[in-house]
């Protein structure tokens, strides 16, 4: 899966317990009708893919979902999801070059009329 929008938020990255575990938060709003504001965090090794991007500009993440399940003291039982990224690539260099350059319309020559002479090769 994936989210493509313009980068509202970088967030520092974080380190819990005692293993060293670290995440790293992205706000990405989406630019359609209704405009959404997705958190992506990144963890451990994936943390510093953010580094190099900055509010404002235009990416594409790819995600994965995750869900998790929790029994609480009481023995309720509560789920967790969350949007992990994987991979995060700016918009802007991929835009420019998605389409070939169209060209001018006087590298076409004009069609000529096919009923001229009796030129018709074709069997049938």
């Amino acid at each position: 899966m994936e989210v493509q929008g313009r980068i509202k938020m970088v967030g520092e990255t974080q380190t819990f317990g005692s293993n060293g575990f670290r995440k790293r938060e992205v706000v990405v709003t989406t630019e359609e009708q209704y405009p959404q504001h997705i958190m992506v965090e990144f963890v451990q090794d994936k943390c510093d893919l953010l580094n190099s991007y900055k509010e404002g500009q235009q990416v594409k993440i790819n995600i994965n979902l995750r869900g998790r399940e929790w029994v609480n003291p009481q023995g309720e039982t509560k789920y967790f999801n969350s949007i992990q990224g994987w991979r995060i690539e700016a918009l802007q260099a991929a835009a420019s070059g998605d389409m070939p350059p169209v060209p001018p319309t006087e590298a076409f020559e004009p069609v000529s009329d096919l009923n001229e002479g009796d030129n018709d090769d074709l069997p049938f």
